[in-house]
């Protein structure tokens, strides 16, 4: 059974760091491709971050340079880096999985591409 359990969300002050950890349970190849996304109250879910089978990373506009993605492929782990955070970056952070390998091509992949989810961990920036 697929499981996508998230972790590291709370609250922190504007210009703070989080990690988020999304531990990819059941998958049974590492090679699968993981993404995070987030919602905020009466917002669709955006994509955050994707990485694919050859570990290279996508960013969305408003994080890139201030967000990292890393998997650890050995433990089946998905991890973003969250620095310099906004209070527009608040809202509940998703992990998504593939269940299949994939490479990356053209804009980051929207959420009806991941057919596996996690139950969500909240990320709250404070002014």
């Amino acid at each position: 059974q697929v499981r996508l359990v998230e972790s590291g969300g709370g609250s922190v002050q504007a210009g703070g760091s989080l990690r988020l950890s999304c531990a990819a349970v059941g998958y049974t190849d590492s090679t699968w491709c993981l993404s995070w996304f987030r919602q905020a109250p009466g917002k669709q879910r955006e994509p955050v971050a994707e990485v694919d089978t050859d570990g290279d990373a996508k960013y969305a506009y408003p994080v890139k340079g201030r967000f990292t993605v890393t998997k650890d492929y050995a433990k089946n782990i998905l991890y973003l880096q969250m620095n310099s955070l906004k209070p527009e970056d608040s809202g509940t952070y998703y992990c998504a999985g593939m269940g299949r390998i994939c490479y990356l091509a053209g804009p980051i992949r929207p959420a009806s591409e991941y057919p596996d989810w996690g139950q969500g961990t909240q990320v709250t920036v404070l002014p």
